[in-house]
């Protein structure tokens, strides 16, 4: 082989290793669920109308949503998580809402 092809073939390698330990990486943060993706599930998981939310203090999958946000982020984060979902779906009662969630979330 010339010298050029072992310079071609080495990079080639480089790039390749390079490539996995960033789709890696990449495969790692999908695991660290970001806020915005907690406020759109949240609100995703509601039921409501212009009034009010309905299903805020006796879905199981609210819940369930909730404990593992109190996992991933620290309490006054969730707060925000929650009051921005509520806010994302316009009711007029949001501070009973906040608080059946609150509840929930146990702070």
């Amino acid at each position: 082989m010339k010298r050029t092809d072992i310079v071609r073939n080495e990079r080639e390698l480089r790039q390749a290793r390079k490539k996995q330990e960033r789709l890696a990486g990449r495969d790692e943060r999908k695991d660290d669920i970001s806020v915005g993706a907690f406020i759109d599930r949240l609100h995703g998981l509601f039921f409501f109308d212009e009034t009010r939310i309905y299903n805020a203090k006796h879905s199981v999958e609210i819940l369930e949503l909730l404990e593992e946000m109190k996992k991933v982020h620290p309490s006054e984060e969730c707060e925000t998580i929650i009051r921005k979902a509520i806010r994302k779906s316009k009711v007029i009662e949001r501070e009973q809402a906040f608080s059946d969630l609150k509840e929930l979330l146990g702070t």
